[in-house]
Formats: C-alpha cells, sequence, structure tokens
C-alpha cells in the first residue's frame, strides 16, 4: 500500500483494495473482525492459525525492531484456548461474531487468575520484560504493587467478552495507573516501558489506552479493550488512527477494572473500524449488579450494529463549539474541509454553535478535585476486593509507600494528593459544579439551544473534556494526518514527539447520555465516506511482516516461534 497521504480528507479517496477473492487471505494489518470470522467459517484458517500469527507479529515489533512496547505480556494459554475453540466449532457450530477472534486488554482490565496474565496498572521495572513474560496475565496497571496480585474473577467486560468465543492473546501497555500516578509521560508503565506511536519514531501515543492504540493500528490482534477516564480511549484512538467509542457511563460495567473515578470511569473498545468497534460494545453493554451505575440504564439496549447506516447523516443537524478549537491549525484545516463532506451526506452544520459557560469549563479545578478523591476511595474498594496481594499492598497509603521503599523499581511515589483529600463539602460542590458544566450548561445546552442531534470536534481539541465530566458519551473516528513537511517537535524526543510528519488525528461526535446508537450511525457513514484510515500506513520498520500465509498447518511457524516473546532476547 501506498505511503502517499494528503494532510486534507478527500471524498472517497482510498487506495488499492486488498484482494478478497476466495482464495486470498486477510491482510492482518487491517483485516475486520468480519474478515477473520468468515475465513475461519469457510475453515480457510484456525483459531489457532490465527493466534499464532498475532503473537508473531507481537514478538516482531513489541520488544524487537522498532520496540513500540505496546504489549505488557501475552496469554501463554492463547494457544490452547483457541484450540478448543476450534475443536467447539467443529463439534458445536460457532458461538458468534466472536468465536475464536484475539483480542487485547488494557493491562487494568482483569481476567481470571488461572488463565495467568497480571493486571497491574503498568506498575514495574527492577524485571526485564522477557523475565514478566513468564509471569501470568494480571491486571496490574502496569504496577508492581500489584504484581501477582489475584483478582477474584474475570472483570464483568471480559467475562462477557470470553462468553462470546473471543480469545485474549495479550494485555496492552498503558500510562501508569492510567496516568494518575502523576510524573509519567504518555503510554510509559513501570513494567511495560515506553509505548511508542507506530506512524513516527519515538512518537507519542496520546494517552492512557496507548497500548491499545499502538497495537491495534499495526494489527497486534483483531480488536481491543481501552479505558477512560478523561480522553483515555480517545486521544490514542485519534493518535493510532483507528476508532475509539467511550460509553455513556453506566452503559458497560467498570467492575474489575482499576479504577480512578467511580463518576467517569468507562471501559470501551478501540478498533480499525467503527464496525469492529461497535461489534465489541454489543458485546459488553448491559446491566450488572456488582456496578451500580448499570442498574439505571434506560430500557433495553438497543442492538448497536442496526446502527451501522451508510445514510445515517441525511436530516442529522451536527453543532461545531468553535471556541473549543484553538493551536491546532493543520488539524482545523483538515477539520473545516470536513464539514463539506458531511454536508454532502446530508447532515446540517451548525458553526458555531458554542458552549454558554465555554472558558469556565475549559479554566475549572473540579474535575481535578473529584479525580482526586474519587480515586482514594475506589482503589482502596478495589484492592479490598482482591483475594491476594503478594506485596502485602491493602490501601493508597501502602501503594505510597511501596514507591518510598522501591525506588529502584519505581519512579517517585505518586498518590500523595489523593491519600490527603477528604470526601467534603468542597467534594461535593466540584462534582455538582463538573455536571453543570459538562452537562446543564455544557453539552445538554449546546444540544438544546442549537436544535441539535450531536456535537462535532476534532478529537484532539479537548472533545473529550465535557463528555468527561458529564459522563456522556464520544466516539473518535480518523480525520487525517500531519503533512509530511511539518516540524518535528520536540527536535530531539525528551522523550517522545508531539508533533511529526504523518501523525494521525481523530475527529469526535459527541452527544447526551445514552446516545451511542445515533453517534454510531454518524460515525459509520463519516468514515464509509471518507476511508481516511486506508490513506496511511504506519511506518516501514513498525509493520510487522507476519502474516496467515506463514502460519498454516504446514507453514515455518511452530508454537515455540509463536511464543518467543516470553523468551529474553539474545
Amino acid at each position: 500500500m501506498s505511503s502517499t497521504v494528503s494532510s486534507g480528507v478527500v471524498l472517497g479517496t482510498v487506495l488499492p483494495k486488498r484482494d478478497t477473492s476466495s482464495h486470498a487471505l486477510p491482510d492482518l494489518y487491517e483485516a475486520s473482525i468480519a474478515e477473520l470470522q468468515d475465513g475461519l467459517v469457510e475453515g480457510s484458517f484456525s483459531s489457532v492459525q490465527l493466534v499464532k500469527a498475532y503473537l508473531r507479529r507481537i514478538a516482531e515489533v513489541n520488544l524487537e525492531g522498532p520496540a513500540l512496547h505496546a504489549i505488557i505480556e501475552t496469554n501463554l494459554k492463547a494457544l490452547s484456548q483457541a484450540a478448543a475453540l476450534d475443536d467447539e466449532r467443529k463439534a458445536k457450530g460457532s458461538r458468534g461474531p466472536l468465536h475464536g477472534i484475539p483480542l487485547l486488554l488494557k493491562d487494568n482490565i482483569a481476567t481470571l487468575h488461572e488463565e495467568g496474565m497480571d493486571t497491574t496498572a503498568g506498575r514495574t521495572r527492577c524485571m526485564t520484560a522477557c523475565h514478566l513474560a513468564y509471569y501470568n496475565i494480571y491486571s496490574t496497571l502496569g504496577s508492581y504493587a500489584l504484581l501477582g496480585s489475584v483478582v477474584p474473577r474475570d472483570s464483568f467486560v471480559a467475562a462477557k467478552l470470553r462468553q462470546a468465543g473471543a480469545i485474549f492473546v495479550g494485555k496492552a501497555n498503558l500510562s501508569e495507573w492510567a496516568g494518575m500516578r502523576g510524573q509519567v509521560p504518555s503510554g510509559f508503565s513501570g513494567r511495560g516501558g515506553q509505548t511508542h506511536c507506530p506512524y513516527y519514531p519515538n512518537a507519542d501515543p496520546l494517552g492512557s489506552s496507548s497500548g491499545s492504540g499502538a497495537a491495534m493500528a499495526i494489527g497486534l490482534a483483531a480488536g481491543s479493550l481501552g479505558s477512560e477516564t478523561d480522553g483515555s480511549i480517545v486521544c490514542p484512538s485519534s493518535r493510532n488512527n483507528l476508532v475509539g467509542i467511550k460509553p455513556t457511563i453506566g452503559l458497560v460495567s467498570r467492575s474489575g477494572v482499576i479504577p480512578i473515578s467511580s463518576h467517569q470511569d468507562t471501559t470501551g473498545p478501540m478498533c480499525r473500524s467503527v464496525a469492529d468497534a461497535t461489534l465489541l460494545l454489543n458485546c459488553i453493554a448491559g446491566p450488572d449488579p456488582r456496578d451500580e451505575a448499570t442498574l439505571h440504564q434506560p430500557g433495553v439496549i438497543p442492538d448497536y450494529m442496526r446502527a451501522l447506516d451508510k445514510n445515517a447523516l441525511k436530516g442529522a443537524r451536527l453543532g461545531v463549539p468553535r471556541a473549543f478549537i484553538r493551536n491546532v491549525k493543520t488539524i482545523e484545516e483538515t477539520f473545516n474541509s470536513s464539514l463539506d463532506i458531511f454536508r454532502a451526506l446530508g447532515a446540517e452544520i451548525v458553526d458555531p454553535a458554542d458552549f454558554p459557560a465555554t472558558e469556565e469549563l475549559l479554566t475549572s479545578k473540579a474535575e481535578e478535585l473529584v479525580l482526586t478523591v474519587d480515586l482514594k476511595i475506589d482503589i482502596n474498594k478495589y484492592i479490598s476486593e482482591l483475594v491476594e496481594v503478594p506485596t502485602g499492598v491493602k490501601t493508597l497509603a501502602d501503594l505510597i509507600e511501596f514507591n518510598k521503599t522501591h525506588t529502584d523499581q519505581e519512579l517517585p511515589p505518586p498518590f500523595i494528593q489523593s491519600e490527603a483529600a477528604p470526601v467534603d463539602d468542597t467534594y461535593f460542590a466540584a462534582l455538582a459544579k463538573d455536571f453543570d458544566l459538562g452537562r446543564t450548561r455544557g453539552i445538554d445546552a449546546v444540544l438544546s439551544q442549537f436544535n441539535l442531534d450531536a456535537i462535532i470536534l476534532p478529537t484532539d481539541a479537548q472533545a473529550h473534556l465535557p463528555a468527561a465530566i458529564a459522563g456522556y458519551p464520544l466516539i473518535s473516528v480518523p480525520l487525517g494526518f500531519q503533512a509530511d513537511d511539518v516540524e518535528v517537535l520536540p527536535a530531539t524526543p525528551s522523550p517522545l514527539h508531539t508533533q511529526a510528519p504523518g501523525l494521525p488525528f481523530g475527529i469526535s461526535f459527541v452527544g447526551t447520555a445514552y446516545s451511542e446508537f445515533k453517534l454510531i450511525g454518524y460515525a459509520y457513514a463519516f468514515e464509509q465516506a471518507t476511508h481516511v484510515r486506508l490513506q496511511r500506513r504506519a511506518y516501514h520498520d513498525a509493520i510487522p511482516r507476519t502474516q496467515l500465509t506463514d502460519v498454516g498447518e504446514g507453514g515455518s511457524l511452530n508454537y515455540a516461534q509463536a511464543l518467543n516473546l516470553h523468551h529474553c532476547p539474545s
């Protein structure tokens, strides 16, 4: 595929399509979940072969070559699970569209202890990555403090995906403690190292769910889940040329996910297409007795796959809160050009459609206070429910002490401000202000005043902020790329480039609570009209070479080779 690209969006301009004849195997860089499922149903390849291929692709670029550090660890049982699902398919038929499909989960999403993957929130540094691969796959947020901790069960979202037949091929790297430990570059964790965006060497992956973003950009799995408190799904999706869905708080359970804030946290899909992301959302949405917020969903959750309508933008009124767009010149030019595409697709654009309290929202400190207090409450609750924590950590105070006494493994002590933060009138006032700025005088005010169906903004223009404090949904889809002659900033990465040629950026669709069906339709119609993702691939060395043709029944890749990520590089 050519690397030629314009920084703008051209309606209907795409690179040559892949061969989709019955004799061609899907290209794993771009293969959709539907394509892979078709191949499994037709017997063109097995889930075992698919897992082998993805494991090898991870091994090529994660620690070797460009060393993207997108994956914290792989699942040593993925191949045996794939074999069992292959046998089940032969004996009983398919469970559905996710049967035998390999996925990635962010490292704050718990998986069964007996499966063997850690959930650490990203913390760790005393071991090399190759040694870590021998550890069971728990949920750690990248943190050494939670390494080896035993979760009581799958997280709700993992259980739903597993029931649907998905295979968790590994855990994705992240900003340690999802970015809340402070003094950590975007995408860095003690356990996983520094994640890089695969569109330019040493580029900032832009957000907490950075491993999920970098991995999906180049096809290290068929789909992934990230988590978001404020921008952590949509920002890395924007930077890594992906579709990211941040659901309404209460649509998707957070139980079994290492928390930051019960008021803002959610898990959501990060995939290469709106259809793939919607398929995962369809699977993970629903009520969960272990998450009170999900017990207040309005009625029956719709089948979101029915929202995938190329004509969904016809008659839609979309507003542009122009005051949010500042200091993003290249992105703004591309965004402005995209407005004509929306009009061509039948939408009415209201521009400007500004919030009544934009400046107050952008400068408010209320969110910071809410997250600081929520972190202490929610982390203590999460740790108290763990079956075992080998490090002896039981509270946020213990986490702070762990960092002080393990300076050879960890960065300076985090969370000190959260440990001291009280639940008092100031906290409740800050929470009320968030809802006022995000909902009453924010998203709901604009939708009502201008009679809008949704709001559109460049994702990088803080589109995530009002949705975060309101608890409302947004979807980011690819919009464009930085020009090839753009200045690289900083010139010497310290430690990351924040601007560089070819770095992707996205556009966000924002709505009121539980408006996902409508937003998915708009995002899908725009995606299908523009095919921006297909206009540019990652830089050459960041693209894995392994394909399904390399792992056929008589192929050159055996189990030991597929698992070479679990051995120290020479």
